[in-house]
């Protein structure tokens, strides 16, 4: 899941907020990486990724009056750690190292 949570409230920089978001996100325990515009989750269930914006988003809502929020979801069956090797296989075909792969 890629998920953006914006306060539209609070001006030109929200670095703080998204502090606070990845912080939430972070103690989740979910293996989750942060982009300049978003953070992509990985989780077993959609019930875990839905408890987690929802956190993000009453952790926010505490100072924050206006809030956008931008989820995409790209379900798919598998074991964890897709999120490592989707970039991983994008490297091996570049035949070079990208951003990303940790």
């Amino acid at each position: 899941m890629f998920l953006s949570l914006t306060p539209l409230d609070k001006g030109e920089s929200v670095g703080a907020y998204v502090a606070r978001a990845v912080d939430v996100i972070d103690r989740s325990g979910l293996d989750y990486r942060l982009t300049a515009v978003g953070t992509v989750l990985e989780a077993d269930s959609w019930e875990e990724l839905a408890r987690v914006v929802q956190a993000c988003l009453e952790d926010l809502q505490r100072d924050c009056r206006r809030i956008s929020v931008l989820i995409k979801v790209d379900y798919r069956e598998g074991p964890k750690g897709r999120l490592r090797r989707a970039v991983e296989s994008v490297a091996q075909r570049l035949g070079r190292p990208v951003p990303g792969v940790t």
